[in-house]
């Protein structure tokens, strides 16, 4: 399944993957975001479901973020595994998810996919700089659905 060039270019892909790599560089945390077409369920519930099948539970320090997005239905969720939910303030998905949300409205779908992996990022080289040097535990590639 391909991304309508209507919401997403190839360009606009490359930069989402790029601003993964640069938010990932200096943690051991993870970013993955993932696209299909429909929700049929609850936004955040198929964001945990996704979350498993993904394995993003399987990293050294619990540091995974998934940022889902069903962008014919326009819904999207962002979770955190339990270390990084630990560390970051307790409203911090809704604020990144309301500063996403102000970009999608204006149909900045590419930049608001940016800010939310530069926030997410922020807070993982914020919580998560233990002098290690980055070992990319999962891929920084776009996930598409498979409906």
């Amino acid at each position: 399944m391909a991304i309508p060039q209507t919401f997403l270019s190839s360009e606009d892909r490359e930069l989402i993957v790029y601003a993964i790599r640069e938010a990932e560089k200096q943690s051991p945390g993870e970013i993955r975001v993932y696209f299909e077409r429909h929700c049929k369920i609850d936004p955040m519930g198929r964001a945990v479901q996704l979350f498993d099948k993904l394995k993003m539970n399987a990293t050294a320090e619990r540091s995974g973020i998934l940022i889902y997005v069903a962008y014919i239905d326009h819904v999207f969720a962002i979770i955190g595994d339990e270390g990084i939910n630990a560390k970051v303030p307790a409203n911090f998905w809704d604020e990144t998810k309301t500063v996403m949300q102000d970009f999608f409205q204006k149909g900045k779908f590419r930049e608001g996919l940016v800010e939310g992996i530069n926030l997410s990022g922020g807070q993982l080289s914020k919580f998560f700089t233990s002098g290690k040097l980055d070992k990319n535990e999962i891929s920084d590639d776009i996930v598409m659905g498979d409906e």
